[in-house]
């Protein structure tokens, strides 16, 4: 998919601010790419085409790739084992996106926080 398909960048992360109003605590984080992270844990992302990975537990994300024809994502030539890449007719579904938004939220909800760096 890319960002011509369904419109503009910018058009892209205004969906993708919509699907994130479900989680009221989130905001979208990233200038060059925006992104959804909690305890240090991102969980969501959109990359420089406008492709949205979406990070799954394990019975989940195989759950989506099997129903919604779809893959693991790629970024940088490396697979994301746990992030599945969004379709775009999904992607453009806001209600169903936020089911599988909340679920990417509780899944990094359950890990342990990742120290920050900040002082």
């Amino acid at each position: 998919m890319s960002s011509s398909e369904s419109g503009t960048i910018e058009e892209r992360l205004m969906q993708f601010k919509k699907i994130a109003e479900c989680i009221p605590s989130i905001k979208v984080k990233g200038a060059s790419m925006p992104y959804l992270s909690f305890n240090g844990h991102m969980f969501s992302f959109l990359d420089k085409e406008g492709n949205m990975g979406l990070r799954l537990p394990r019975n989940e994300r195989e759950t989506f790739i099997r129903e919604h024809n779809t893959r693991l994502c790629e970024a940088h030539g490396t697979i994301l084992k746990e992030y599945v890449l969004v379709p775009e007719e999904i992607f453009l579904q806001t209600k169903m996106m936020q089911k599988y938004l909340a679920l990417g939220f509780e899944y990094v909800s359950s890990l342990k926080p990742k120290p920050t760096k900040r002082t």
